[in-house]
């Protein structure tokens, strides 16, 4: 009698979107302190999971690699004894510039989050939505955009951003209020109304484009802009709204918006 076939064995492991989901896993899931990462420890269980892609015969993007040789170098560089002629620059933990990337990735994963479960219920009760917001005397002719128009729009950016993003590991320092200031400038600089889309795409990287999202929301909030179509499925547009020029008109209002997001 022969033998019945035995189903294949698989093994499933969790995705990540990038090389600092990864990370950020790993220190999260064994409650590590993430200002003191024992990097021998992570950098152990980085190679790991990478070691284990390639057993299944998964291709590793360039950025999972790239960290990989960082995390080696940090490494690297905490086995060494302190230079005592070391300037104060020199002796910085290494581990600093990677703490601080966790740590805005973190926040700007939990808002996208949130946009997303927004995104979520508006679009299950979204019916009847205060066109006051909207309403004014410089969009007639034109169709007035809702706030799950505008999050759709921003995760087709984000999409595309994903599929040819480049590796940059830099500090971002841009907050709402400044991200706020530079779509003012746009709107001031000419009559002519700014498109969305450029305004996503213009951001250097997915967390300046998170910060972008979020200052847009604000002044949609806060009346100062008003989104809207010249005709269906056209580019979104971002217009003056009648509260533009006073809530830019003082500085207090700017910093408690940084205040919410800190």
């Amino acid at each position: 009698m022969a033998a019945s076939a035995q189903p294949d064995y698989k093994i499933q492991l969790p995705a990540y979107e990038g090389p600092l989901d990864l990370l950020l896993d790993l220190v999260r899931k064994q409650e590590i302190d993430i200002h003191n990462i024992p990097i021998a420890k992570i950098t152990k269980q980085y190679l790991d999971y990478l070691h284990q892609l390639e057993t299944l015969n998964v291709d590793i993007s360039a950025d999972f690699l790239y960290m990989a040789a960082t995390l080696i170098h940090i490494k690297s560089k905490m086995l060494l004894p302190v230079d005592p002629l070391a300037s104060p620059e020199e002796l910085q933990d290494p581990r600093a510039d990677l703490v601080h990337q966790l740590l805005e990735h973190e926040k700007f994963k939990n808002a996208a989050q949130m946009l997303y479960q927004k995104q979520q219920v508006e679009a299950n009760v979204w019916s009847h939505p205060d066109m006051s917001l909207y309403n004014d005397e410089g969009t007639e002719g034109e169709l007035v955009v809702s706030l799950v128009d505008l999050v759709k729009v921003f995760q087709q950016v984000v999409q595309r951003r994903r599929e040819v993003v480049p590796i940059d590991l830099a500090h971002e320092t841009v907050t709402v209020a400044q991200m706020m200031e530079q779509l003012r400038a746009k709107l001031t600089a000419g009559d002519e109304p700014v498109s969305l889309v450029r305004f996503f795409e213009s951001c250097a990287s997915r967390r300046a484009m998170i910060v972008a999202l979020l200052a847009v929301l604000e002044m949609v909030r806060l009346q100062a802009v008003i989104l809207a179509q010249e005709k269906m499925f056209d580019d979104i547009l971002l217009r003056k709204n009648k509260h533009f020029d006073l809530v830019f008109s003082g500085g207090d209002a700017m910093a408690k918006i940084d205040e919410q997001y800190q």
